[in-house]
């Protein structure tokens, strides 16, 4: 098994043998797995081109090392726990055998399809066993998965599958959302009225919803698996090979196909997962997250499988049928390590405590945050009324596109801080530069955060643009990988992140390009153009504030501009980026070259005019006293 720190001594002491020689330490972490081929070289990297090869030719399959490494073991342990959406309907138990068996019965049925090494399948699917089942599969015949999260629209759904240029869809009939149903199969059939590369489309059955199957592409999951074999021979991988790519907002409107490796990716999940949640054998790890994100790749199927934990998936939401149902959840399977976004305990905890009472959460060991920075209020009601004052709380950082987490305390072995994410994990090197690139040394500075020295799980292109990749990651800051995310480091040597620099927001833990909204709004026929910023919410931390030049107004008036342009946004990339507020303005704030002043934007919706900074490049300062004299917030001056 791999090294678990239980003191904090034990922390510093891993911590600086890990950055005093970081290739001897992950090549310790790396020989408790199993490898067909051992690796040549640990790492090969540069940051100028960006060339990134952990465990250079190395030879493995990450599936192997899931099940063939603990079948005699662990084999009838459980694996999964499914909850589903209605409390009412029979959850689902898989042990790592049982799993086994249904990975090995899908990647017969995928290569059944014509399906082979390094072809990409798209997922649309809803947070079910057979998504967690797929993804394994894939990765079994070595095939590259792409989910897409089940809340995007058809034509989010198409651009993806056809930045991928995917062959194969896996989707269901639809998907139980609390009192929803999603049209899972509608949507796609929608999307697919423009992906000519699309063969095949495999459709679960889950909600009995009437759906159209069209002849020669559609096949139901449950023929698709009929009287196939439960051992599939696992393909060879390379340690490079990709093992998925999973889209991401960016601040240009094109998403981003993140590309994650095989050996690299497995090495740093298991490590990750092990540590920051100091799981032991036995423990039920609950993961609010949906797989669609990077959060249930990494620590809903991958960290916890390799580690031979129970892990427990959820198909509803957290208000559904009320909202005691985490906690109804966390009594019934004795849930140990309890990991959710602080959006959701925000939520929670504006409905009151009431939802909490006569539940026992005793068995609760850990809690964890992720997606976004947690306030201290949440925090607090966290750890007073969920954990009763026993439980750490892992406020973990991390991102899409670095695999796992890289700053976060070890459960039980960091001093927690409220809103602190604390310190890196052994093996992550951050830097805190200024916007000239200098290092700020010691403590109690602030800036933008970035990482020095390659960690195994970090991406390694964006599928299909790999200048995009070194545009966005490491062209700010030489030899640096920059976060885009802010950050202070306080008298204790801690991190607190401090949000996006960059033209992104963060809304409930997911990260939304501006411009791809923009693009949307801007396609409404009576919009000349828009300006899309953050602004602080009370429940999902930012919310979508977006300033509109609507010359001609229709009949609907204001309002119904307002609307159709939210229920424009929610068509084109998803309900997620549907904004909260939409200000109909005679103009927006430009500098002489045409550039939108969007500092000024971020101010006026954050309430607080009082200190714009320098407007003397405005071409037109009085559209900001036009802005702020009509803006939804009050604004202070």
């Amino acid at each position: 098994m791999m090294n678990k720190i239980h003191t904090l001594g034990g922390y510093f002491h891993e911590y600086q043998k890990s950055i005093a020689n970081p290739e001897s330490f992950w090549e310790q972490q790396a020989d408790c797995l199993y490898w067909r081929k051992r690796w040549d070289k640990v790492v090969d990297w540069n940051f100028e081109e960006p060339r990134i090869n952990w465990f250079v030719n190395a030879r493995l399959n990450i599936t192997e090392n899931i099940f063939e490494r603990n079948l005699y073991t662990i084999g009838d342990s459980t694996a999964i726990i499914w909850e589903p959406n209605d409390p009412t309907e029979a959850s689902i138990r898989l042990s790592y055998r049982e799993l086994y068996a249904e990975v090995n019965k899908f990647a017969n049925s995928l290569r059944s399809l014509g399906v082979t090494k390094g072809d990409r399948v798209a997922l649309y699917m809803p947070m079910v066993p057979e998504l967690a089942i797929a993804l394994l599969a894939c990765a079994r015949i070595g095939a590259i998965h792409s989910v897409i999260f089940a809340g995007f629209s058809a034509q989010a759904l198409s651009e993806r599958i056809n930045d991928a240029d995917a062959k194969l869809v896996l989707t269901a009939d639809g998907g139980f959302r609390g009192s929803k149903i999603t049209p899972l199969k509608d949507i796609t059939d929608e999307a697919l009225e423009s992906c000519p590369g699309v063969r095949s489309v495999v459709v679960l059955k889950r909600t009995n919803t009437a759906v159209q199957m069209v002849g020669g592409r559609d096949i139901w999951w449950h023929d698709l698996i009929e009287g196939q074999a439960d051992y599939c021979a696992a393909e060879d991988m390379d340690a490079e090979d990709p093992l998925f790519i999973l889209y991401t907002s960016g601040s240009t409107g094109k998403p981003k196909g993140i590309v994650h490796t095989t050996g690299g990716y497995m090495v740093y999940t298991a490590y990750t997962f092990r540590n920051v949640f100091q799981y032991s054998r036995g423990d039920v790890y609950f993961c609010t997250a949906d797989i669609g994100w990077i959060t249930g790749h990494s620590y809903i199927v991958y960290g916890p499988l390799l580690n031979g934990a129970q892990s427990l998936m959820f198909e509803g939401i957290p208000t559904w049928p009320d909202p005691g149902r985490f906690w109804d959840i966390v009594d019934k399977y004795q849930v140990n390590q309890f990991y959710t976004a602080p959006t959701a305990i925000r939520s929670l905890l504006s409905l009151g405590n009431q939802h909490l009472e006569g539940k026992s959460l005793a068995s609760l060991k850990v809690l964890g945050t992720v997606g976004e920075p947690i306030n201290e209020d949440a925090w607090h009601w966290y750890h007073d009324h969920v954990g009763k004052n026993r439980c750490p709380i892992v406020d973990t950082w991390w991102q899409t596109e670095t695999g796992g987490v890289l700053i976060s305390p070890l459960a039980g072995v960091t001093p927690t801080k409220p809103s602190f994410a604390t310190l890196p994990l052994p093996g992550v090197v951050p830097v805190i530069v200024d916007n000239a690139g200098e290092k700020l040394r010691g403590n109690s500075v602030e800036g933008n955060l970035c990482i020095e020295y390659p960690w195994p799980g970090m991406a390694r292109t964006l599928w299909g643009d790999h200048e995009r990749f070194r545009e966005t990651y490491f062209s700010s800051f030489k030899n640096l990988y920059f976060t885009g995310d802010g950050v202070r480091r306080d008298e204790d040597g801690y991190y607190r992140i401090l949000g996006r620099v960059d033209d992104v927001i963060n809304v409930s833990g997911h990260r939304l390009g501006t411009a791809e909204i923009e693009n949307a709004i801007n396609e409404h026929p009576l919009v000349n153009e828009s300006a899309v910023v953050g602004y602080p919410h009370p429940i999902k931390g930012q919310g979508i504030y977006a300033f509109v030049v609507c010359p001609e107004l229709s009949t609907g008036g204001e309002e119904g501009i307002r609307l159709s342009i939210k229920q424009g946004v929610s068509k084109i990339i998803g309900p997620i980026a549907r904004p909260d507020l939409v200000q109909l303005v005679p103009g927006l704030p430009k500098t002489r070259s045409g550039k939108i002043m969007r500092r000024i934007l971020r101010k006026i919706a954050e309430g607080d005019a009082s200190n714009l900074g320098d407007t003397t490049t405005l071409l037109d300062e009085e559209i900001v006293d036009a802005i702020i004299g009509s803006a939804l917030v009050d604004v202070k001056r």
